[in-house]
């Protein structure tokens, strides 16, 4: 595996830990330094607020923790791809580099939903490079807990 592999591990547990606080099974960690500096997870459901995707909970922490020196020094690790909001508040946060570990297609393909626009589609238009690195080897490991709750959410299990 690669050194990626503890950090997705995390931001997959965290997708787990969001689908059993009743929200959507997604889940992100941000890396400084190669230790993790703040964790988030969706909250949609919780939250009242559909924009409360883990990526855009965890920007808006960061946002509140560092500068854009730091930012642009960091790596967030995402359970699955970001969506096409959460890659342009990726964007805008100034974060350096986005590592994933489920596509969004393998994720439509599993739950019949969203946006299938690749983040390195949005990411690639910008003034300001942001690496991508994604989908990873822990593909299956996040696709798996989302088999484990689209089917039944939406009433096609």
């Amino acid at each position: 595996m690669t050194d990626h592999a503890a950090f997705l591990g995390e931001a997959i547990a965290l997708s787990q830990a969001a689908m059993d606080h009743g929200n959507e099974p997604f889940g992100a960690v941000l890396v400084k330094d190669g230790k993790v500096v703040l964790r988030a997870e969706n909250s949609v459901f919780t939250g009242h607020d559909m924009t409360n995707h883990a990526e855009m909970n965890l920007v808006k922490l960061a946002a509140q923790h560092f500068g854009a020196d730091a930012l642009a020094a960091c790596t967030l690790y995402s359970s699955t791809e970001p969506c096409a909001m959460c890659a342009g508040a990726i964007y805008w946060s100034g974060i350096g580099r986005l590592v994933y570990a489920c596509s969004e297609t393998r994720l439509g393909e599993i739950a019949g939903i969203g946006l299938d626009v690749p983040s390195r589609a949005i990411l690639q238009t910008g003034a300001r490079k942001v690496d991508v690195i994604g989908p990873t080897e822990l593909e299956e490991d996040a696709a798996k807990i989302h088999q484990d709750f689209w089917p039944s959410h939406l009433g096609k299990a």
